[in-house]
């Protein structure tokens, strides 16, 4: 595994890699870091793929964004096509959970000529996020107006962990959660509010599949599945039992994502041909 600081976006970002072969880059959720890819991150490596996990601009061990808390995750997509490029990552693939999964939409909508395949999981093309609202979420980045923002973020977290998950995982991967920066998060979430790349979907130029889990509280598996009919050619997958997290939640998630990053494989050498 190696770990590294690299200058994207005029941000000095930190990047993990692990492992040699096709490139797969792996995105985080809103407010959070890479380390939730981390079980995943050196499996995904053993079967055969060069895993690349950065923490967006602000998050985890990246320094602030140049602008500030970012509330267009357009400006993440920019950032992650700088990095796939000071990366030489030739035709990767992108695999991405909540804001970034939408950040995965967003890239397969900007520059799918140049990727692999796109997995987007518990994201769609315009969010209509039930009890979210830019004026609701622009007061809680008042302190005064969002006490206890931590315990919040455990419940809440815990509220969408998919049943299949056990006890003691659920209780850990909201722990984990609890760590967030309530500022960049709020403002994450604004992003994924205000996100909306329906209207280009049927542009995306690349292997495409679209994953929700069944227990997700915050996404309607519905409107995911109107977004994968919406792009040519695209996959999607309901995961019963699974909630918001697929990759903190579902055991042996690396080799669920290896099988769909192989159907997309085939699919894209099939259009070859």
């Amino acid at each position: 595994m190696r770990a590294e600081y690299i200058e994207v976006g005029g941000t000095r970002s930190f990047v993990l890699e692990d492992g040699d072969g096709p490139p797969v880059l792996c995105l985080h959720t809103a407010g959070q870091n890479g380390v939730q890819w981390r079980d995943a991150q050196s499996e995904l490596a053993a079967l055969g793929y060069r895993v690349v996990v950065p923490d967006l601009p602000g998050h985890g061990r990246s320094e602030p964004a140049a602008g500030g808390p970012v509330r267009d995750l357009g400006v993440y997509a920019a950032w992650c096509e700088e990095l796939i490029d000071r990366l030489g990552m030739e035709r990767p693939y992108v695999a991405g959970c909540s804001i970034g999964g939408a950040i995965t939409l967003q890239l397969a909508v900007r520059c799918g000529d140049r990727l692999a395949g796109a997995v987007a999981m518990a994201a769609h093309g315009g969010t209509d996020s039930p009890g979210l609202s830019v004026r609701g979420l622009e007061r809680e980045l008042v302190d005064a107006s969002a006490p206890s923002r931590t315990d919040r973020t455990y419940f809440g977290t815990l509220a969408v962990v998919g049943s299949r998950v056990p006890a003691e995982r659920a209780e850990l991967i909201a722990r984990m959660h609890r760590r967030e920066d309530p500022e960049i998060s709020t403002s994450d979430l604004i992003g994924w509010t205000t996100h909306d790349v329906r209207d280009r979907l049927d542009t995306v130029a690349c292997p495409t599949h679209l994953v929700v889990g069944a227990d997700d509280l915050w996404l309607d598996p519905a409107e995911v599945r109107r977004t994968a009919d919406r792009i040519p050619g695209a996959r999607y997958t309901l995961l019963e039992g699974i909630g918001h997290y697929p990759m903190e939640e579902l055991e042996g998630f690396a080799g669920t994502l290896d099988g769909w990053l192989r159907e997309l494989a085939g699919q894209r050498d099939a259009v070859t041909r």
